[in-house]
């Protein structure tokens, strides 16, 4: 999705390449490895969201969900973390991350958007094991959040999130339920193939390590899907995934 007239008169002004990110955002992940795979320099705009640094009139002019990533192209904005790496993959081909088989090309673009549906069962998993406490709003940081947010999807989410009780059972159940589903899908793809949805590394890959790592350091338990670990130690081992992900969860409390 892409906004070619930024409401952030600044925006406009920015040449090159900008990325307004988080470390530990799965999404800000993928824009960030694919910005690696193709060698492309790139300027970062850190948000700790975890500080609420994305909650901001600023920010919500730049990205009306006040989401990350987003990524800045010569003053145009693009939003939508799938929709941004194909727009890096069609504007900077090479190497191409898709390959040129019309079979594959719909592989990956379905692995893709299923990633991109399940990102609020990654999000209530994460936050139910992981970062739920730390990230609860204050009746104050949510008064302030629903006068930015018109998104109702994450005004319920944060709000249940910051309620007495957190996120419901239910949620949680729900979306272990249909993470789980994902992933013994994506295991047996890989029993007659090395890569999701083709037979080289391609955008798939990228939508998805994120996903893995995230669930990963949020507690899922991956011991049934060896094909999937397989798979991640291959990714783990390219220099994108190193400086892409691996350097900035580390070195960025």
């Amino acid at each position: 999705m892409t906004n070619k007239k930024p409401i952030n008169q600044k925006v406009k002004n920015l040449e090159g390449i900008h990325l307004y990110h988080f470390s530990r955002s799965n999404c800000s992940m993928r824009v960030r490895m694919v910005l690696e795979e193709k060698s492309i320099p790139w300027t970062s705009h850190h948000l700790d969201l975890r500080k609420a640094e994305n909650a901001t009139e600023e920010y919500f002019s730049i990205h009306p969900k006040g989401l990350v990533p987003t990524l800045v192209h010569d003053g145009v904005i693009h939003i939508e973390s799938t929709d941004i790496i194909n727009y890096l993959d069609e504007t900077f081909p090479e190497p191409a991350l898709r390959p040129n088989s019309s079979k594959y090309q719909q592989d990956i673009s379905d692995w893709m958007s299923l990633a991109a549906n399940n990102h609020i069962h990654v999000k209530a998993f994460m936050f139910s094991h992981q970062i739920g406490a730390s990230m609860k709003k204050t009746e104050k940081e949510l008064t302030l959040y629903r006068e930015l947010q018109n998104n109702e999807e994450l005004l319920q989410f944060h709000a249940e999130n910051s309620s007495a009780e957190g996120l419901s059972e239910n949620r949680v159940n729900n979306a272990t339920k249909i993470l789980k589903d994902c992933f013994f899908q994506i295991n047996e793809t890989l029993d007659t193939t090395k890569w999701i949805g083709s037979q080289s590394f391609s955008l798939a890959d990228i939508t998805w390590i994120p996903l893995y790592i995230t669930l990963k350091n949020a507690g899922f338990l991956f011991s049934d899907f060896n094909n999937v670990k397989r798979w991640a130690e291959q990714i783990e081992s390219k220099p994108s995934f190193q400086k892409g992900i691996k350097e900035w969860l580390e070195n960025v409390p």
